[in-house]
């Protein structure tokens, strides 16, 4: 590692195998429903130009803004040329960004050569080997973490999230050392970026001021001392400054998404109300997402399904040594004891929030990484620490393979939460044929529920959408709801052929195609 040249070998190796897991075929797996419905929300903004936040059923609006110039580099203009593969490009490059994001806050940063004295210098060159091993391993850990890379597949608003996360403290890291207003507009940046994709961004700010507190600065010479001392004198007079700065960049970067860059001045007003509406969603009973405190730590832990193991035992384990040698003070890396702060608030808040869902795990890695990078570095051997390191990546990768590509849309898959069935793939072929059949026909879709079917009809005409059966339900073709089929059969004037498909476990839809021999079939 002394050279330079097999650092960045094996940082580009890193961050291609994060970039080719997140974007191998991006459109195998079907649209689970909450990605179908921000893609045809994008679609709207793609073909009109418009964007209007909703605040009770709509995160925040970057996801949708940075999904444009891949779709135009693409040459997609309208939601029906809109593919899977566009769309999911968007968590899938800034998962990539987020892994190397991880790296850089793992390195030791310069704090200009007039602060160091030789004997600092000795120590920083002690402590850029170990904190650059440290940075590889954590980055590898999440560059092959189970629900990062599936989570970097889906088109929604989490990824996005992390990465703003971790690109806001690499900023503020490097602000804190070199007191410069450039990195403080950088982080005031990914501050305004963060809260205009989700509510809980300020969790994880808070949470990171918190794990601030029990650090105390390393005890240095009285010479060293008096060369740091002109550097934080003028850090503290532009202290008030720079804050200043990072706050008025954060809050025009989140006003100018919210207000759909100013063509939607209630979008301001919105981006305050989306915090009560959050806040009722994460505590009120009977969403159907309420799940037992100990839900996340499962899912790194052990989870056996159907016959299924799904597992991240290596490295949950090593990530609980880590958080130990930090208890017991075995570590003395700063930002391992700050990483283990910051993962236990986040983890006790999300864990005793009532409303869980398996895509807020993504923000354990990072943490978990970081501890589990900081417990290789106290190992006695860099040989052991090497062997383990990649121990833990072929297990999470072989966890990866399963979750993310053979097995994306199993209901045994505890990521694939309420996912869609790969039935859904058979809808848009089935409507397609009955309007050819049919040209003046309506494909009917009558159900309380029916994401992600509208993403599957992009494009076609005459679909329709009831939540209740209409007094006229024949159609050229007739999509419903099993609880709704009997009500549908008897507001039949013709004669159909009757087949099921699944719309996602537990959900079957009553599939009513006109009988063709019937002479009597007529269109309404």
């Amino acid at each position: 590692m002394s050279s330079i040249v097999p650092r960045r070998l094996l940082l580009a190796l890193i961050a291609l195998t994060a970039l080719w897991l997140r974007t191998y075929d991006l459109a195998a797996r079907p649209m689970h429903a909450d990605e179908a419905n921000q893609a045809v929300k994008f679609g709207e903004l793609l073909e009109s130009g418009h964007y209007a936040f909703d605040p009770r059923d709509h995160h925040g609006p970057t996801l949708y803004y940075a999904a444009l110039p891949i779709a135009w580099i693409r040459g997609e203009r309208t939601l029906a040329a809109l593919t899977e593969t566009t769309v999911r490009l968007v968590p899938a490059l800034a998962g990539t960004l987020s892994v190397l994001l991880l790296y850089l806050l793992a390195l030791p940063l310069e704090v200009g050569k007039a602060a160091l004295s030789r004997d600092d210098a000795a120590w920083k060159a002690t402590a850029t080997s170990e904190n650059e091993c440290l940075a590889f391993a954590a980055a590898a850990f999440l560059a092959v973490s189970p629900p990062a890379v599936y989570y970097s597949r889906y088109f929604i608003q989490e990824t996005l999230l992390v990465t703003f996360t971790l690109g806001a403290f690499v900023c503020i890291r490097q602000w804190r050392r070199r007191a410069t207003a450039g990195w403080a507009v950088s982080a005031g940046v990914c501050i305004g970026l963060m809260f205009a994709t989700k509510a809980t961004a300020p969790l994880f700010l808070v949470a990171a001021a918190i794990a601030l507190l029990p650090i105390r600065p390393r005890t240095i010479s009285r010479a060293a001392s008096a060369r740091y001392r002109p550097l934080e004198t003028a850090a503290s007079r532009q202290i008030f400054r720079d804050a200043t700065f990072a706050f008025i960049t954060a809050v025009a970067v989140a006003a100018l998404f919210y207000s759909s860059f100013g063509m939607h001045p209630a979008g301001l007003r919105d981006a305050f109300r989306v915090y009560s509406y959050a806040a009722e969603r994460a505590t009120a009973g009977g969403s159907g997402h309420e799940k037992p405190w100990w839900y996340y730590l499962q899912l790194f832990a052990w989870n056996k399904s159907g016959g299924l193991v799904w597992h991240q035992l290596p490295f949950f384990a090593l990530a609980l040594c880590g958080a130990g040698l930090v208890l017991v003070s075995r570590i003395q890396m700063h930002l391992v004891r700050w990483a283990f702060v910051y993962t236990a608030v986040v983890a006790i808040v999300l864990s005793v929030t009532p409303y869980k869902t398996p895509w807020h795990a993504i923000h354990f890695v990072p943490g978990f990484a970081l501890l589990a990078a900081g417990a290789l570095s106290a190992l006695p051997r860099r040989s052991v620490a090497i062997a383990l390191a990649a121990v833990i990546v072929v297990t999470q990768f072989s966890q990866t393979r399963l979750a993310a590509f053979t097995r994306p849309a199993d209901p045994r898959n505890p990521y694939a939460y309420v996912h869609s069935s790969p039935d859904v793939l058979k809808f848009r072929a089935l409507a397609q044929a009955a309007l050819s059949r049919s040209p003046d026909g309506v494909v009917r879709v009558i159900s309380e529920e029916y994401w992600p079917l509208p993403w599957y009809f992009r494009g076609l005409p005459r679909i329709g959408y009831w939540s209740t059966p209409p007094a006229d339900c024949d159609g050229a073709l007739v999509i419903v709801s099993a609880d709704q089929a009997d009500t549908v059969r008897a507001r039949f004037k013709n004669k159909y052929r009757e087949s099921y498909l699944g719309l996602r476990p537990n959900f079957a839809c009553v599939v009513f195609t006109p009988v063709a021999s019937d002479s009597s079939f007529r269109v309404h």
